[in-house]
């Protein structure tokens, strides 16, 4: 195996000198330069990037972990991520915790191993302090969902208001009696995307049927079958508001399956905006998340902590868009 010594040897060179020539580091005279890389071609001479890697102590590489690779929704987030860190000289590792909280602090351990530069979590139901802790010693970044009180950097929007003005726009079209269909309630966008959507409903004086709320998975299936069990009702709702567009999606092929229409028959409200909102028919109406901006930004927050900076600000909430399609009626529309 060709070793860096005998680069420097056929180049009359130091090792330290090929070194820097590798690093792309000045103080490098250009006919030296040239004489290296002409030894490093001749000898087709690989760098041990692992033990270069370990000498320095980083690994040129970052951490993503989401709850669940198959939602489209983090596509678009991890596009926004990598496009940041290949500029910056990252390589991005994924891992998909597949809704599995132990999952979630396994990938701790590649911070604690040191086999990875930092992380960024766009899942965030693990034990607060034990994550408090951790950000404390390593670079970690959260995205799109958030912990309470927690003082570790996030980017997100505010799922609150969102959702309450996804509700209130449905209020405003004259439905009064209005169904929501939830997330998991052990995560925290869920609980808030309900809270804005009660805040909608107490707001206008309207009638609060526990049965409208019914809480799903995020899955086009759950969407589904919940929506079955919504129009089985002896007085059904006559809008769906759900959390995410995949169960809004679902809704309408459940109405669709029982030969109603959306809207005349039923209105239906999603919340992302992922790509097919806009192509499935009818169009969906739909909370427009920023999400390749989403990504950028904590990638920005976490290259500022790899590189040891201090932080002016911790919490960064981005611009979301209420986007009026054919579900609700009102198509064209943006808020």
């Amino acid at each position: 195996m060709v070793r860096i010594k005998d680069v420097a040897k056929l180049a009359n060179v130091s090792t330290a000198t090929v070194s820097r020539v590798l690093r792309n580091a000045g103080n490098v005279k250009e006919e030296t330069r040239k004489r290296v890389l002409e030894a490093i071609e001749k000898l087709h001479y690989q760098p041990n990037v692992l033990g270069r890697n370990l000498r320095r102590m980083e690994t040129e590489t970052i951490l993503v972990v989401v709850p669940d690779m198959t939602n489209p929704f983090f596509s678009k987030v991890l596009r926004g991520i990598e496009s940041v860190a290949i500029q910056n000289g990252y390589r991005v590792l994924l891992g998909d915790t597949q809704n599995n909280i132990r999952l979630e602090e396994e990938y701790l351990n590649l911070l604690r191993q040191k086999q990875v530069d930092g992380t960024i979590f766009l899942t965030a139901r693990i034990n607060k302090e034990l994550m408090e802790e951790m950000s404390q010693q390593f670079p970690i970044v959260l995205a799109c969902e958030y912990l309470e009180g927690a003082t570790i950097p996030t980017v997100s929007i505010d799922n609150i208001s969102s959702a309450r003005k996804a509700t209130e726009h449905l209020i405003k079209l004259g439905h009064r009696r209005i169904a929501h269909l939830s997330g998991p309630m052990n995560i925290i966008l869920s609980r808030d995307r309900l809270r804005g959507y009660q805040q909608a409903i107490m707001q206008y004086e309207l009638d609060v049927d526990p049965v409208l709320i019914q809480e799903g998975d995020f899955s086009y299936e759950s969407g589904y079958n919940l929506t079955l069990k919504l129009l089985a009702l002896k007085n059904p709702p006559t809008a769906i508001f759900a959390a995410n567009d995949e169960m809004a999606i679902g809704a309408i092929k459940a109405i669709q399956k029982l030969s109603l229409h959306v809207p005349d028959d039923i209105a239906v409200v999603g919340f992302d905006d992922i790509k097919i909102a806009s192509i499935f028919e009818p169009n969906l109406t739909t909370i427009s998340q920023p999400m390749f901006e989403i990504g950028e930004k904590a990638m920005n927050l976490l290259l500022q902590l790899m590189e040891g900076k201090k932080l002016d600000r911790r919490q960064f909430v981005l611009e979301d868009r209420l986007i009026v399609r054919d579900s609700c009626g009102g198509k064209g529309m943006e808020k």
